[in-house]
């Protein structure tokens, strides 16, 4: 019997429905096994049921997903479902560039489209696409295809500088470095420009300086780089878990990397920092029956199609540029500088931020849920 591993990208390939369709398939031909690569898709494996299919117990890059399976896999598919064939392409090309292992590599790319392809990464695998594709009913690129494809570099070096392109954008669209939105694209034709490490420069696209200081250093090379929304379908949101009443409650603190936000699952409030850190982390945190106690300041790029916010949630809307200096008052004072503190009362919490921030002597609303 084959064993077939399938490593699940993304949220759009399990919102369609095209992820759990997929792994039926491929169970009539052999033992799967299915592991999610990368970490918005988490949140929509919670929302299908698929956490006993699909396997999230750990954070792994698409390419070390690959790696883990080609260990004991004879195949090894990558499903995605990218904005556009491009965007899906270049995807694909970026994970198989970064693998150390050799797999028979096939990658099912927007199954629900006119455009959506079977890619064969290893010829060994080719016969085998063939037969998926057929069921499919996807058209079978190959490696050499995809290559000439991307033509030209997406990642080049000039005058001490560092340029990526970024394949796929659309005018209009958020550009996510590492989870962080950096900029907005004003045309197709996007390149960010780095020098020492920092983002300078979005030829075709606004800069978002707020954004480029959060995100600190990058290595362009390595980052991961997203447009549009984390995530693009309406959905169901699904409650995984009821927390019960409790005497003394566990605190977390989030100030970016919102897409890290798993970790503080646990937790039973989490105070966050920055509007798309709060929109995002009070979106997954739902799941989850966590409600956020968020300072923002009103720079909010929309990043996903609806956010959700657990009842008990507390929106803290400060003066443009205050909502760092506050949040790092709030890390400094409230949690000694620590990620999680216990607490015996979450009103008294709200209280103590409240305090703080009348002690900047600014402007804010609140909106509670």
């Amino acid at each position: 019997m084959l064993k077939i591993g399938v490593v699940v990208h993304g949220p759009h390939i399990i919102d369609t429905g095209y992820a759990l369709k997929i792994i039926k398939l491929l169970e009539r031909y052999g033992k799967v096994k299915a592991v999610l690569g990368g970490t918005m898709g988490r949140t929509a494996v919670y929302d299908a049921h698929l956490e006993n299919i699909i396997d999230i117990s750990k954070k792994r890059l698409p390419s070390e997903s690959i790696d883990m399976l080609a260990k004991e896999c004879d195949f090894v598919f990558l499903l995605d479902y990218g904005k556009s064939k491009i965007t899906g392409h270049a995807f694909g090309y970026k994970v198989f560039k970064k693998l150390k292992t050799n797999p028979k590599l096939i990658q099912i790319e927007r199954p629900g489209e006119k455009d959506g392809t079977i890619i064969v990464w290893n010829k060994k695998a080719e016969n085998f696409a063939k037969k998926i594709a057929k069921k499919l009913k996807l058209k079978l690129v190959k490696k050499e295809d995809v290559e000439k494809e991307i033509k030209g570099k997406i990642i080049y070096e000039k005058n001490g500088k560092k340029y990526r392109r970024v394949l796929g954008v659309s005018k209009g669209e958020n550009i996510f470095v590492n989870g962080i939105v950096v900029g907005k694209a004003k045309s197709d034709e996007v390149t960010l420009v780095a020098k020492n490490g920092i983002i300078i420069d979005i030829i075709g696209g606004k800069l978002k300086k707020h954004g480029v200081e959060k995100l600190g250093k990058v290595d362009l090379e390595k980052a991961i780089i997203k447009t549009g929304l984390l995530r693009r379908s309406e959905v169901k949101a699904r409650k995984v878990i009821k927390r019960k009443s409790k005497k003394e409650f566990n605190v977390g603190f989030l100030d970016h990397a919102a897409e890290d936000v798993y970790q503080l699952k646990n937790c039973d409030v989490v105070v966050t920092i920055g509007d798309d850190t709060t929109l995002v982390a009070s979106d997954i945190l739902y799941r989850f029956d966590v409600p956020v106690i968020g300072i923002t300041d009103g720079d909010v790029d929309k990043v996903v199609k609806k956010g959700f916010k657990n009842p008990g949630s507390m929106i803290i809307e400060v003066e443009k540029g205050w909502d760092d200096k506050i949040g790092k008052i709030i890390l400094s004072k409230i949690f000694k500088n620590k990620k999680y503190i216990k607490i015996k009362n979450i009103n008294k919490l709200k209280r103590k931020i409240q305090e703080i921030i009348n002690k900047m002597n600014i402007k804010y609303n609140i909106k509670e849920f």
